[in-house]
């Protein structure tokens, strides 16, 4: 099956006449319909912006606290030793 047998929404929007010649250009390169090219340009745009979303980024000193914290964790406060206990419990875990 072909990408346009899938197709079941419109999506309609407003563009300059210069944003349209441009993109007409972009397409006709590919060799894609105006269509086709904006609709491939926003799903990887989506895609792009998504996957940034999953990358943490941290600054030269997060990173090392991060390391310095992985390698020598703090020792657990009352709070988390009690939540501990408390599964343990619930579990019933030796």
């Amino acid at each position: 099956m072909t990408p346009e047998t899938h197709r079941t929404a419109r999506v309609e929007a407003r563009i300059s006449p210069d944003a349209l010649a441009l993109v007409r250009r972009a397409a006709e390169l590919q060799g894609r319909s105006v269509s086709d090219f904006m609709v491939t340009a926003a799903q990887e745009a989506a895609n792009r912006i998504i996957e940034e979303t999953n990358i943490v980024r941290l600054s030269a000193e997060d990173q090392l606290r991060f390391y310095e914290l992985l390698l020598n964790p703090p020792a657990p406060s009352a709070a988390m030793l009690k939540a501990f206990e408390r599964r343990r419990e619930l579990l019933g875990i030796e």
